[in-house]
């Protein structure tokens, strides 16, 4: 970890979805640590604040690449296009994803479906195939994929989410798999519970229904995954930390949550 610490300064960590929760945690995370930072989103404006807040608190250097990892050519063009001190990347944090609705498997939205779907797996492969032969060149790279407890089994509501929180983890291990003759790390996080938008999206802007989810419990935060990120990439370079699932203390799997009754905040 100290050795990390003093190396962290001459990173550069590529985060995908990072405007908000998860993302801007982790941002924010190793921006603190020195680490110079490529950051995606959708929204270039988020993006743009997010920059402008990072570099003046931590002193940073930081570059927005503002594309949706749902259009490949998009991705592949900002990519390629990064300037020669922006191409080394160190650490790629694939991110982003979403959830919409929770309707039953035969009553789901098709449109709704692709877009999850297409962010969730198809975008994380975009990024993961645009970023990693440069680290298989380099022979040096860390690749950590945010997953979910939902990949882990079924829940009634989500069963398309699931599913691409399954292949995340299926991913995850197959590109460990094809990485093991190299000095490269894989990483799968996968939160239970985490106050974030992440709710409010999947009830397409209910706050009510998104706080209803949190009541009674504690849940965790983005800054909780993104020291569990940061523990993870900054575990000595022979140490591969391949999947941590971490949870609120009340919740024991994705359906079974204690709660008190109690407010928290």
């Amino acid at each position: 970890m100290g050795n990390f610490e003093k190396t962290a300064t001459s990173l550069t960590i590529f985060i995908t979805g990072s405007t908000s929760g998860i993302g801007e945690a982790c941002a924010h995370k190793f921006a603190s640590k020195g680490a110079q930072l490529i950051l995606n989103g959708r929204d270039s404006s988020k993006l743009d604040f997010l920059k402008q807040t990072i570099t003046e608190k931590y002193g940073v250097n930081a570059i927005v690449l503002p594309f949706d990892v749902r259009d490949k050519e998009a991705a592949q063009k900002s990519v390629s296009g990064l300037p020669d001190q922006w191409q080394a990347i160190d650490v790629l944090i694939n991110n982003a994803g979403l959830v919409l609705g929770v309707d039953k498997e035969f009553e789901g939205d098709l449109e709704e479906w692709n877009t999850v779907i297409d962010t969730n797996i198809k975008g994380l492969l975009t990024i993961t195939r645009l970023v990693v032969p440069g680290m298989v060149k380099r022979k040096k790279g860390h690749i950590i994929n945010i997953g979910s407890i939902a990949g882990d089994a079924a829940y009634a509501g989500g069963s398309v989410y699931c599913a691409t929180k399954s292949a995340v983890k299926a991913l995850s291990d197959g590109l460990r798999i094809d990485l093991v003759d190299t000095p490269l790390r894989v990483t799968n996080i996968k939160p239970g519970m985490v106050e974030t938008h992440f709710s409010i999206t999947r009830f397409r802007g209910d706050k009510s229904k998104a706080d209803a989810v949190y009541a009674g419990i504690k849940p965790l935060t983005g800054e909780d995954i993104a020291e569990t990120v940061y523990f993870a990439s900054s575990a000595p370079e022979h140490v591969q930390i391949a999947e941590v699932l971490i949870m609120p203390v009340n919740q024991a799997t994705a359906t079974v949550v204690y709660r008190s009754g109690e407010e928290y905040k």
